[in-house]
This record gives C-alpha cells, sequence and structure tokens, in this order.
C-alpha cells in the first residue's frame, strides 16, 4: 500500500505543478521576457531644430549635415550656430519660403551675414549672400562660402578662427506694409577639408566659443593643433636629402684605381 500511495501522490504534484506552475512563478514568467527599451533613432543622432533664437545669445545650435528650419514674421532676425575647426571651409545655404505671396506690396531684400566666436562678420568668398525677392515670388535661396578656418592668426587681420559661428537671417529693404507677413526658413551648413595647405604652425589656447543658450562642438572634439600634416611633408624631405646625399657621395668618390695602373712599390711610403 505504501509505494502505491507514494506513487499516487507523486503524480498529483506533477499534474498540480503543470497546471499551477505559470500562475504561481510570475516572476519567472516575467524573467524571462525581455523588458522593452527606448528607441533613440535610426543613427542615434539629435533631430534637427525646428526653431532659431532672436539673439546671439539664444542662437540656436545646428551641426553640420542637418536642415534646420524655422517659422517667423517677417522683420524678426534668425539667429543659428555651428562649430567649424581649423581647416574646415564652411558652406551656409538659406532658405526663404513665404506662402502668401498676394499679401506683398513690394520686393524685399534678404540678407545672410556670418559671425565668429568674437562676432566679426566674415566676408563671404563667393555666393549669394544678399537676393532680393520679387512681389510675386515665392522663394529665394541665400549661400556663402567662407574662408578656411586657421589655427592661429593675427589680431588684425580678422581670419576666421575655430569656434562657433553664428547665421543671421533677415529681411532688409522691407516695405512698412509687408511687416509681420508669415515666412518659413531652412538653413543647411556643409564642411569640406582644405587639407594640409591650410595648416599652421600657431594654435588658439582654445576656441571662440563665447556663453549662450547652447555649447557648439565638433563631433570628434576640437583638434589640439600640434599635429598637422606638414610633420609629414618635414619628416618626407628629410629622408630624401638623406638619400640624396648618399647617392651624390657614391658618385663622386668614384671605383676604386683604375684598371691598369699599377700599385705603389713594395716598402713605398706615401
Amino acid at each position: 500500500m505504501r509505494p502505491a500511495r507514494l506513487r499516487l501522490l507523486t503524480a498529483s504534484a506533477v499534474l498540480a505543478a503543470a497546471f499551477l506552475g505559470p500562475a504561481a512563478a510570475p516572476g519567472t514568467a516575467l524573467a524571462d521576457t525581455p523588458a522593452p527599451t527606448a528607441s533613440s533613432g535610426s543613427d542615434g543622432e539629435p533631430p534637427a531644430p525646428t526653431e532659431a533664437g532672436t539673439s546671439f545669445r539664444t542662437a540656436t545650435a545646428v551641426r553640420p549635415g542637418q536642415q534646420a528650419t524655422a517659422q517667423a514674421s517677417t522683420g524678426d532676425y534668425l539667429y543659428w550656430q555651428f562649430p567649424a575647426d581649423t581647416g574646415d571651409r564652411a558652406t551656409v545655404r538659406a532658405t526663404v519660403e513665404l506662402p502668401d505671396t498676394s499679401a506683398r506690396s513690394a520686393a524685399a531684400t534678404w540678407r545672410i551675414d556670418v559671425y565668429d566666436g568674437l562676432r566679426r562678420r566674415q566676408a563671404c568668398r563667393y555666393g549669394s549672400d544678399r537676393a532680393t525677392l520679387p512681389a510675386g515670388a515665392p522663394s529665394v535661396q541665400l549661400t556663402c562660402h567662407l574662408r578656411t578656418v586657421r589655427g592661429w592668426a593675427e589680431p588684425w587681420s580678422n581670419d576666421p578662427l575655430p569656434g562657433a559661428y553664428y547665421v543671421r537671417v533677415t529681411a532688409v529693404d522691407l516695405g512698412a506694409s509687408d511687416s509681420g507677413l508669415p515666412f518659413r526658413a531652412a538653413l543647411d551648413v556643409s564642411l569640406d577639408d582644405a587639407g594640409s595647405a591650410a595648416d599652421t604652425d600657431g594654435r588658439l589656447a582654445a576656441p571662440l566659443v563665447q556663453g549662450s543658450a547652447a555649447t557648439v562642438e565638433p563631433e570628434d572634439g576640437w583638434s589640439s593643433g600640434w599635429w598637422s600634416a606638414r610633420w609629414l611633408w618635414t619628416a618626407a624631405g628629410a629622408a630624401l636629402a638623406a638619400l640624396a646625399g648618399i647617392w651624390g657621395y657614391t658618385l663622386t668618390r668614384g671605383g676604386g684605381r683604375p684598371a691598369g695602373v699599377p700599385g705603389p712599390a713594395p716598402g713605398h711610403r706615401p
């Protein structure tokens, strides 16, 4: 009787575990299920800004390669800022769209200005940084190709230096009746590397980044300034000079005594 009763109790325990196991151990079931994680986007980069600042201190930060947008009223000042490091050649493009063309009574001139970290206006190498929008035209595009950013420059030279750069878009020569009309602006910044031709020996102690609502910095950080491709050119030039000296020595020292010339007599002392 005892073995039969033991087998019966064992079978009952197995059936109870089979039916009550999932309900009796909720912690185990939840532990086996992976917890959902928040997604940070396909590329992990922050989204492009959809607004702009109204002054230098409130300028909105935009990363090179993004397209920033903003909506404002005609007559407002829109400010953005982006980082530019040594050897970068920045190209700034802005597109202004006015949806209601029938409400405008006259043509308006739009302008894009770029300032460095010291808030000095930087001249464009080429591009249309000032354009007139006719009364019936829906949009206008402004472009400014900046000079190459230098690692160091004299204070009087006004050369572009590494740091934050501010972009301002606004309408000038605007009629009084056209002020306050809504418009939409889009801005994109691209950076090209100028190469070793733009390298200099000096460097700044720190990039020109003044205090503002947003802080800009390149993705890989600011360059240290002590390393440049000029070190490679210097090393290559030294190696070529050494090889040229060895080659010239082999040409001038000759191949020894010419054939047919007798050697010194025995016991002769030169």
